[in-house]
């Protein structure tokens, strides 16, 4: 298992990669399912802005940039998760105990997300996404964070 500083230091860049992955998947759940790419990055932004931001459908710098921050934000701290307890699978190249990872880490976070913090510290997605897309998020949560920890794995020389 890795230390702290070497999944702090992983989880940066693994998260990175993940973090672009989700929020353009939250953006195309957005218009899917409201017909506005922006809605559900908007509605992440609700605990800086409250339920207000929640029903912007339109790009601003105030909802949209701050949804895509706070959203970049906490998969980077999920992929530091994933980093500390999955990632030497990934580091390794083991794919499967990898995805499985991933997989534990976004079943963490959901519980985290929706069961263990405030209302007004959760990501916002339920405010507009229906409960499948609300899966599918998690979904690609576990994927991506088990992508990022494999393309930045240490290559042998």
């Amino acid at each position: 298992m890795k230390s702290w500083q070497e999944a702090i230091k992983d989880g940066a860049v693994s998260g990175g990669m993940a973090g672009v992955v989700m929020n353009l998947a939250t953006a195309a759940a957005g218009q899917v399912e409201t017909g506005h790419a922006a809605a559900t990055l908007n509605a992440v932004s609700h605990s800086l802005w409250g339920d207000e931001a929640a029903r912007e459908d339109g790009v601003s710098a105030k909802y949209t940039l701050n949804g895509l921050a706070l959203n970049e934000g906490a998969t980077v701290m999920w992929a530091t998760v994933y980093e500390k307890l999955f990632g030497h699978y990934a580091d390794r190249g083991q794919v499967p105990m990898a995805l499985l990872g991933g997989a534990a880490v976004a079943g963490i976070a959901y519980v985290v997300d929706y069961h263990l913090v405030p209302k007004r510290l959760t990501p916002g997605y339920e405010k507009r996404l229906s409960k499948r897309g609300l899966g599918a998020l998690y979904g690609v949560l576990a994927l991506s964070l088990a992508l990022g920890g494999l393309l930045k794995r240490k290559r042998p020389a």
